[in-house]
C-alpha cells in the first residue's frame, strides 16, 4: 500500500567534496536496491510507499554510511503518512509541463 511518502537529506560526515558525492550515491543506491517508487531532487530524495518499508530504508541508508567508514551521519527526514493514498506524481502535477 502507498500510504506514505518520506523525503530523506543525507549528510555523511567526509572530508571534502571527492569524498562527499560518492558516500551520497551509496545512500541513494540503497533506496534505488528497494524496489519502491523515489525521485533525487537537488536536496534530498523523496520515496512513495509503506510507511514501515520506507522507515527501514532510512534506517538502511544510515547503516550503509557507517559501514563507508563514515565517522557519523545526520540525516534530515520528513514524513507524511495518510489514511488514503499517498502520490508524489499527485502533489505536485501542477508545476510540472
Amino acid at each position: 500500500m502507498t500510504d506514505s511518502m518520506v523525503n530523506i537529506q543525507i549528510m555523511p560526515s567526509v572530508e571534502g567534496r571527492d569524498a562527499l558525492y560518492p558516500a551520497v550515491d551509496a545512500a541513494i543506491a540503497v533506496v534505488q536496491a528497494s524496489g519502491v517508487k523515489y525521485e533525487v531532487g537537488a536536496l534530498g530524495t523523496t520515496m512513495e510507499g509503506d510507511f514501515d518499508q520506507l522507515l527501514d530504508i532510512v534506517k538502511e541508508m544510515n547503516r550503509a554510511m557507517i559501514s563507508r567508514g563514515c565517522p557519523a551521519v545526520i540525516s534530515q527526514v520528513r514524513t507524511f503518512l495518510t489514511d488514503g493514498e499517498a502520490d508524489m506524481e499527485g502533489l505536485t502535477a501542477k508545476f510540472r509541463d
